[in-house]
């Protein structure tokens, strides 16, 4: 079986098949319970909390981008079982464009708005103003402490996400105007 070592370290989303998967919070899920281990059908079914027709909809569907690979294979009462696991260890998106819709960030806020109210989580944000070189420096150490993290990460242990946002948002007087036309 193909170990994370043996992934290639991105897999480029380019074609509108492969955005489309990725755009679905429920294929999000899935991707996100086959980031860590291999899983058959009925394992991402109760994982993500769908019905097991529905997970292999998804499944599918996340196969045919290319997204996710079958990675092992058994028999089990003269069925073939099929184990599946995501096709790298990590998924770059087109860059949205301007005004357009950043599909990972939408993911995130709905999955943080979806953790059970009294779970532990750390929600922040704070408002910088940097150089350039800052700005390049702070983004690449968050990068640095999210890799270091994710080689300690356990699959036994219960799922945390992480999600970083470094940006420069729009200019005040744009932002103000388009909310006042709103």
């Amino acid at each position: 079986m193909p170990t994370d070592e043996d992934l290639p370290e991105t897999f480029h989303v380019t074609t509108d098949e492969q955005l489309r998967a990725v755009s679905n919070l429920t294929r999000h899920r899935i991707m996100a319970v086959l980031r860590f281990e291999p899983a058959t059908i009925t394992q991402v079914a109760e994982r993500v909390g769908l019905a097991k027709g529905s997970s292999s909809y998804h499944v599918r569907l996340l196969e045919r981008a290319g997204l996710v690979k079958v990675v092992r294979t058994r028999k089990v009462r003269g069925v073939t079982e099929r184990y599946y696991a995501m096709a790298a260890r990590s998924i770059v998106l087109p860059d949205p464009g301007e005004g357009g819709p950043d599909v990972l960030m939408r993911h995130a806020v709905a999955d943080l708005e979806s953790a059970p109210a009294n779970s532990e989580r750390y929600v922040r944000m704070a408002h910088l103003r940097l150089t350039e070189r800052q700005f390049a420096e702070l983004g690449a150490r968050l990068e640095a402490l999210a890799d270091e993290y994710r080689a300690l990460s356990d699959p036994a242990l219960p799922d945390a996400s992480l999600v970083l946002a470094l940006f420069h948002p729009a200019p005040r007087a744009r932002a103000e105007a388009e909310e006042g036309s709103a």
